[in-house]
């Protein structure tokens, strides 16, 4: 039986929210294992000057534990 587990996440990229996206995915996989979905919660951005200054997309990560 497969237990899995769900954590929150932040990327930032001052590119897009698709490149906020890939980063934050990106992080994730050097520290969780066996990743099996993302679900993208929030897109927003800081603006600074009237412009946006950085593009910042929130995940959930979904993730199977490992068993014993």
């Amino acid at each position: 039986m497969a237990v899995a587990r769900q954590t929150q996440i932040i990327g930032a990229s001052p590119h897009s929210w698709e490149d906020a996206v890939r980063n934050a995915l990106e992080r994730a996989n050097k520290t969780l294992r066996n990743i099996t979905g993302i679900e993208v919660l929030k897109e927003n951005a800081a603006v600074e000057d009237g412009r946006v200054a950085e593009y910042r997309a929130t995940l959930l990560v979904t993730f199977l534990l490992e068993g014993t």
